[in-house]
């Protein structure tokens, strides 16, 4: 009972952890997922605008509000220099009028004014506690260059300005008036915008969630539509075409997909024939091989009669040698990553070195070869111009007559070779010329074992001259001969 509740125990963490890494990957698809993405870039195209705006608006009224107060309090101040240099206040600060101006100057506009003489020594100060003393501030040195300047501080919600303090007879300055008044409303005023601005951009964000998630769901919906169809289809649940027309982009979605389906087919149909070609081929010779040796073996055989079972034997194994090394070589052709070296070929002796493989062949079919052409030179792969040039020759050999030919002309021109091999042999129906290029296809199978051959080589020579850059046509008439033209380019081009 204990292991039993250990077991229970241990199943339940184990789909506990299984739970977890589910939540963990669904996490992590849907910060890898086009809604999410969705999602963010409207609310940076929500935020930016909104907080651009909140800020250029906070910046404009910051700049009209000090622009406004900063010309109503200089316009207050020129009055209150009219009316220093009209009472000589500068020598005289015992005017009541003056000081019951600066002193409702100063209580209106909550600030405060030094008043300073030319050398600049303070001679009145609302606060009554820097009189007497030196004045030091910058604003008061450019003012006695005779500029009117001001200085608003936002940290201390504070506005100065100083202005000169001049007799309109007189042309040289007397003195410099320094104002400090509180700025405290616009400060106010500016942080109940933010906070609005705050509350907008706020809204904006909420707003761009609820928009980016529709829309979201709106572009996503038609690509979870095609995402379904494909794995209903790869499940076998569909045999038709999928199509999900709702976007130009999930069409040729779609499009593409079903293309891709359609060759997975053709490959796959291809590939079961292949397989089945192959085994059917293999098949065929070691029954032979086999039932020659049981005969052999079982001393069913005369002892004269022995080289002539083996010699039957040595034939179909060299048969199945010969298709197994085809059908590596196909296979290698097929193979896309093979690499290949390319080199300068003569293709004259590429073709005399064809006919001298195959002289011994022709001899005993009584078939004459013939090369028109000189010695010319390309770009090629050896080895698979070679099996080209070989396998069209020995098909030509093959399906001959007797006292036959078989012919190759060589030509060029500035850029391009031509191989032409044409025979004087049996022809190939009119209804049969799109398919002998096909692996394993022959035309006439009722005497294929008595021609021999795999039924591979004008497959190889397809597969060769394709890779080689080239192209292959192919005439003939029945009971007229065969004529196949190779055609390639001098230099290779990547």
């Amino acid at each position: 009972m204990i292991v039993l509740r250990t077991d229970r125990k241990h199943a339940s963490n184990c789909m506990t952890e299984e739970n977890g890494v589910e939540k963990v990957k669904k996490r992590k698809n849907f910060f890898r997922s086009l809604r999410f993405r969705i999602l963010i870039i409207l609310i940076i195209l929500g935020i930016v605008p909104g907080v651009i705006v909140t800020y250029t608006m906070l910046h404009n009224y910051q700049n009209r509000a000090v622009a406004m107060l900063t010309e109503t309090v200089g316009d207050q101040c020129d009055i209150l220099c009219n009316l220093i240099i009209r009472e000589n206040y500068l020598n005289d600060t015992d005017s009541e009028i003056v000081n019951s101006k600066l002193e409702l100057f100063s209580n209106v506009y909550n600030g405060r004014i030094l008043l300073a003489d030319r050398d600049f020594k303070i001679v009145s100060d609302t606060f009554h506690t820097e009189e007497g003393k030196t004045l030091l501030s910058s604003l008061a040195v450019a003012c006695l260059k005779g500029e009117e300047t001001s200085n608003y501080d936002a940290r201390s919600k504070v506005l100065e300005l100083a202005v000169p303090v001049q007799s309109p007879d007189v042309q040289q300055l007397q003195g410099v008036m320094l104002v400090s008044v509180s700025a405290v409303d616009i400060a106010e005023t500016l942080a109940e915008m933010e906070q609005r601005g705050v509350m907008l951009i706020g809204s904006i964000v909420v707003l761009s969630v609820f928009l980016a998630w529709l829309l979201s769901t709106i572009l996503v919906k038609p690509l979870a539509r095609v995402t379904k169809a494909i794995e209903d289809l790869t499940d076998g649940m569909l045999d038709e075409e999928i199509s999900v027309p709702d976007y130009t982009e999930t069409e040729l979605i779609t499009d593409a997909f079903n293309k891709m389906v359609n060759r997975m087919k053709i490959l796959d149909e291809s590939r079961q024939e292949f397989v089945s070609n192959v085994s059917h081929e293999l098949k065929t010779p070691l029954t032979s091989i086999s039932g020659f040796a049981e005969i052999m073996q079982g001393g069913l055989v005369k002892c004269e009669d022995i080289p002539k079972f083996a010699g039957r034997i040595y034939k179909e194994s060299q048969r199945l040698l010969q298709l197994v090394e085809d059908v590596i070589q196909i296979s290698q052709l097929d193979e896309e990553k093979t690499s290949y070296t390319w080199e300068l070929v003569d293709v004259y002796q590429v073709c005399k070195n064809a006919f001298e493989s195959l002289k011994e062949k022709a001899q005993s079919m009584n078939v004459h070869l013939y090369i028109c052409g000189d010695s010319m030179k390309m770009e090629a792969v050896r080895t698979l111009l070679e099996e080209a040039v070989y396998n069209v020759c020995d098909n030509a050999i093959k399906y001959n007559r007797n006292d036959g030919s078989v012919s190759i002309f060589l030509t060029q021109t500035a850029h391009e070779i031509q191989i032409v091999v044409k025979d004087t042999g049996v022809g190939i129906p009119k209804e049969d010329q799109d398919r002998v290029f096909e692996r394993f296809y022959r035309v006439d199978k009722s005497h294929s074992k008595e021609i021999g051959g795999t039924g591979l080589g004008l497959s190889i020579v397809k597969h060769a001259v394709s890779t080689l850059n080239g192209s292959i046509v192919l005439r003939s008439e029945e009971g007229s001969g065969t004529e196949i033209t190779m055609k390639f380019l001098k230099v290779h081009k990547e």
